[in-house]
């Protein structure tokens, strides 16, 4: 294993991949409303407080979805598991499957105001109670109203610039 460390502030390409490092759930956060229906990868989702329960999701401001987020304000972050790496990458951008196209296929619950994943391992469906912009990206802060969990099942998460599956295995060592 190689250190590298310097007492400078770290460069743009540093900090990348320091975070590229940093393993992160997969999800596919969707909206609906008056300003459309979207559905963007992310992997920036953090649980703020559970008083009341809230999450942050960071979205970068050059999205063409960023502002329909906004809008809508309503939002579901939906929880990919193990398998679900290639709907990950539609979501993406990286097929370049039309957006209204990937809400046709037979996995949604249209039913719920937003896009629920039915396969999720997790869905949170919330409000964007505020945003804050900063840098690059916006900050939104989404007060949970509705989460369905489902039990068993891997976990979809990003590490290294790649996917990789999750198991409910044994917890590390102490």
């Amino acid at each position: 294993m190689t250190v590298v460390e310097t007492d400078q502030p770290p460069s743009q390409d540093e900090f990348r991949e320091g975070m590229a490092h940093l393993a992160a759930a997969v999800n596919i956060m969707t909206t609906d409303g008056p300003s459309g229906r979207c559905g963007i990868t992310v992997s920036a989702v953090c649980s703020v407080t559970d008083d009341p329960p809230t999450v942050l999701v960071c979205l970068n401001r050059e999205s063409a979805m960023h502002d329909v987020f906004k809008a809508n304000s309503r939002v579901c972050v939906n929880v990919l598991g193990g398998g679900q790496q290639e709907l990950a990458m539609h979501f993406a951008g990286a097929t370049k499957v039309p957006m209204a196209e990937r809400f046709t296929w037979d996995i949604w619950d249209l039913d719920q105001k937003v896009p629920v994943l039915r396969d999720a391992l997790v869905t949170v469906i919330g409000v964007v109670k505020d945003c804050k912009r900063l840098g690059s990206h916006s900050v939104l802060f989404v007060e949970i109203e509705r989460v369905r969990t489902r039990r068993g099942g891997q976990s979809l998460v990003y590490f290294n610039r790649s996917f990789h599956r999750l198991g409910s295995g044994s917890p590390a060592a102490r």
